[in-house]
């Protein structure tokens, strides 16, 4: 587990609850739970902040790191698909991106074609790429960024035919790949979750130790957004084991919830502004869980 991806976890599962910054000191005590030493840790933050997913900020002789406008977007939308347990509803149209991206900036289109996966895109035939969900903001938020408004095209349509829309999933993604990987993580945190909740049942399981699996285990999870598109329940098939593993994450990240945040808070509160939780935040009803 790298310490950049790390980082991002641990601001979208506790930090972003409680104001979204905190003191690099906190930051390193809580990675080196996972092993990150200090240099590590200072690295990838400096890295997070020149890619601008977070800004610095000195108070005193301390030096604290808080998401920006755009570190916020991503992890606010990463917890939305992490923690949406069922699929959602069509409504029957596809969303078509299409672009023809010169090559003198070819950074740029290997940049967007990361995001355009990340967001949920697959791809129909080159530089064609299609989803079912709405998308319409992120898609133009992307042309803003990339500065590319004279090189794509975006469609909302249906499909017409000649084939099904179940068609399309075919030729855009690969669903049997995607199942055998939420198999592989049902096989293993099954097993995982039986023992931990037994553990933490009879008082032998540590805050410390819940927060490194409640984190190991988000971390893991929220490796589908990155090849589970999110299709809509109306295009999967029917042996779809994505709801399976999103109701298993939901009850072990429950179980592992509330001593998890209690180390959190613990090592939060040296350096940084409990009062800055936010108050609505309550870890067994997540703000982003969706059933």
């Amino acid at each position: 587990m790298n310490t950049r991806s790390m980082i991002f976890t641990l601001y979208g599962d506790y930090i972003s609850h409680y104001g979204s910054k905190i003191w690099i000191g906190s930051l390193i005590r809580l990675l080196s739970e996972f092993g990150h030493n200090d240099q590590s840790v200072r690295a990838a933050i400096s890295r997070m902040n020149k890619q601008g997913w977070v800004q610095s900020e000195k108070i005193g002789n301390k030096s604290y790191y808080s998401l920006t406008d755009r570190g916020q977007r991503r992890i606010d939308e990463a917890g939305k698909r992490i923690f949406k347990l069922m699929p959602e509803k069509w409504d029957g149209k596809w969303r078509i991106f299409m672009y023809n991206i010169p090559e003198e900036i070819r950074n740029v289109r290997d940049e967007l074609r990361k995001e355009l996966v990340w967001s949920g895109f697959g791809t129909l035939s080159n530089s064609c790429w299609i989803s079912a969900n709405d998308l319409e903001k992120q898609v133009f938020d992307l042309i803003e960024k990339y500065e590319i408004d004279d090189y794509v095209d975006f469609f909302i349509s249906k499909y017409a035919g000649p084939h099904d829309n179940k068609r399309l999933v075919e030729k855009s993604w690969n669903l049997e790949e995607i199942n055998a990987k939420y198999q592989e993580f049902i096989s293993e945190y099954s097993q995982k979750y039986i023992i931990d909740k037994n553990k933490i049942q009879k008082g032998n399981k540590t805050d410390a130790e819940c927060f490194v699996e409640r984190t190991k285990l988000v971390h893991e999870y929220r490796k589908f957004l990155f090849v589970d598109p999110g299709l809509p329940e109306e295009l999967l098939p029917e042996k779809w084991l994505g709801s399976h593993a999103a109701a298993l994450f939901s009850d072990y990240y429950k179980e592992l919830a509330e001593p998890a945040s209690r180390f959190f808070e613990s090592v939060f509160q040296e350096g940084n502004e409990l009062k800055n939780k936010d108050q609505e935040y309550n870890v067994l009803t997540h703000p982003f869980i969706v059933d």
